[in-house]
């Protein structure tokens, strides 16, 4: 993991190392094949963000695996303006089967708990949230993680598909803004 990283006006320092990161991913898709055993579920992929997340975990999921994605955002900067805009909703034909949202990160809750409760509004009776990071010291609503790949502080994190301000999305380890 290399040293520090500026991007823009903020600088970042090392935080979880990208093996770290895979480990507990792997955890993740064990637990996941294991509840969803006999089941059809269909996993959407949260963009930009977990755009990394989503391929790591996949590639660890049986190849029967339907993924499609949605994209919503409600972050500026480092701060979430808590005012959901959907980008792109999440297509669904059968809303019998299970439906798998994967996440980056949940941090204040308000983007996944709208689109869970909009999901269940369309008639989902089965939605779970994966998250690859969970804060639950920045949580502001009643959601949570069904799948949690590690939870961590409230610190503002860019890399493994995170960014900042569209930057750093690309760096494999995740590192954390230094104030």
């Amino acid at each position: 993991m290399s040293k520090y990283i500026t991007l823009k006006d903020k600088t970042f320092a090392p935080y979880i190392p990208e093996r770290r990161i895979i480990e507990a991913i792997t955890k993740m898709a064990g637990r996941i094949v294991h509840d969803m055993e006999g089941r059809d579920p269909l996993f959407v992929g949260i963009l930009n963000g977990a755009y990394m997340f989503v391929a790591e975990l996949m590639s660890k999921l049986p190849p029967t695996c339907e993924l499609t994605f949605a994209a919503y955002s409600s972050y500026h900067g480092t701060k979430s303006d808590r005012i959901v805009k959907e980008l792109l909703p999440v297509r669904i034909e059968n809303r019998n089967r299970p439906v798998i949202l994967l996440e980056d990160v949940v941090d204040t809750g308000f983007t996944m708990q709208y689109v869970m409760n909009r999901l269940r509004e369309e008639g989902v009776n089965d939605v779970r949230l994966a998250a690859m990071f969970f804060k639950p010291g920045a949580l502001q609503c009643n959601i949570k993680p069904d799948y949690v790949g590690m939870e961590i502080e409230n610190d503002f994190i860019i890399g493994f598909g995170l960014d900042y301000d569209g930057y750093g999305r690309s760096l494999r380890s995740i590192y954390k803004i230094v104030e």
